[in-house]
């Protein structure tokens, strides 16, 4: 079967914590583990929480790479999800995993958009009329509109 994505679920545990608490070293290492992993970066964004912590993002245009720190656990938690079969996301969080000295790593994997059983892989990226007839074929007229059909699961 075809997944449209990979997400990883990065558990890093004992980690330094002075550098979970650096936001110029947490920018610098998910940039790194992006560019180790063959990401295309489109833009970042971190933040310092006070007292401690750091959230932030790179975007790639093969998705994100996502971290949130909590140095006062020793713990960071990264999601780094990807599309397409241009990278390895194992890459960017062993990467990570080294940068934080997390003695305790973990990688949970979950496949994203496994839309039918078929294996038929259609262009990553639709154009902008594509992606209208689409819209128009839902009956969806915006993007923050929910789905009628969407459902949480637990």
């Amino acid at each position: 079967m075809h997944a449209l994505g990979t997400h990883l679920l990065v558990e890093l545990k004992d980690c330094q914590d002075d550098r979970l608490n650096d936001v110029t070293f947490v920018r610098q290492a998910m940039l790194e583990a992006a560019l180790e992993a063959k990401a295309t970066i489109i833009d970042d964004r971190f933040h310092e929480f006070s007292p401690f912590g750091v959230s932030g993002v790179v975007v790639i245009a093969e998705s994100h790479l996502a971290v949130h720190t909590w140095p006062e656990y020793r713990y960071a938690a990264v999601d780094i999800f990807t599309c397409g079969d241009t990278l390895k996301p194992e890459v960017a969080a062993l990467f990570l995993a080294k940068a934080f000295h997390s003695k305790n790593p973990s990688i949970h994997e979950v496949k994203r958009g496994i839309i039918g059983i078929t294996n038929d892989k259609k262009p990553h990226k639709a154009s902008n009329s594509q992606e209208a007839k689409i819209r128009l074929e839902k009956g969806k007229t915006s993007d923050n509109e929910r789905s009628e059909d969407f459902q949480v699961v637990y």
